[in-house]
């Protein structure tokens, strides 16, 4: 059996910088943008080793290839500071949940729909649930009229997703808070 060879790739895709360009010409840019001319890679590497900088290919679709002159540590931290940015602006909704049962109580009804109030200029959904027990759910027809005044407090801040509906011992409905109109 034939010895098992490595292939010559490297095992992470490594940045092409400085010495690691291998093309026989390359379009240059300088730090601040000017263009510099097609010049070799090694002469390339020369103007940045003079001005304390590296040589990052930018582009090796174009022909001739594009490398830029720049500080590669700083590039790369910009870049991380950008993503790290982007992740924190993300936010996905989550759908948050409140329960209560058909004959609440007015003060525990308003803290529920405080909670939802809350979570909606949060920006997450809220599934409003309606518990039965026992013969309780012979009175559906009032959960459901509980959960359209529920919907009502909430009209200004708020559009049902997903109107009443039971499922099992319970009742439930799908609030999403409004898109904002600019």
């Amino acid at each position: 059996m034939a010895p098992h060879f490595r292939s010559r790739r490297p095992i992470r895709n490594l940045p092409q910088i400085n010495e690691r360009i291998r093309f026989p010409e390359i379009r240059v840019v300088d730090s601040d943008g000017a263009q510099l001319g097609i010049i070799t890679p090694q002469e390339a590497m020369d103007i940045a080793n003079e001005r304390d900088l590296d040589l990052v290919l930018v582009s090796d679709k174009a022909t001739p290839p594009v490398c830029r002159i720049m500080d590669h540590g700083k590039y790369k931290f910009e870049q991380e500071k950008r993503a790290r940015e982007a992740r924190k602006k993300q936010h996905s909704a989550e759908v948050k949940e409140v329960k209560m049962r058909y004959k609440i109580e007015e003060h525990d009804y308003n803290v529920r729909l405080n909670n939802a109030k809350k979570f909606l200029k949060a920006g997450d959904k809220v599934k409003a649930t309606i518990t039965f027990r026992g013969r309780e759910i012979q009175h559906s027809d009032l959960a459901r009229i509980l959960l359209q005044r529920l919907a009502n407090d909430l009209g200004d801040l708020a559009e049902i997703h997903q109107s009443p509906k039971r499922e099992g011992r319970n009742m439930m409905m799908l609030i999403s808070p409004k898109k904002a109109t600019n």
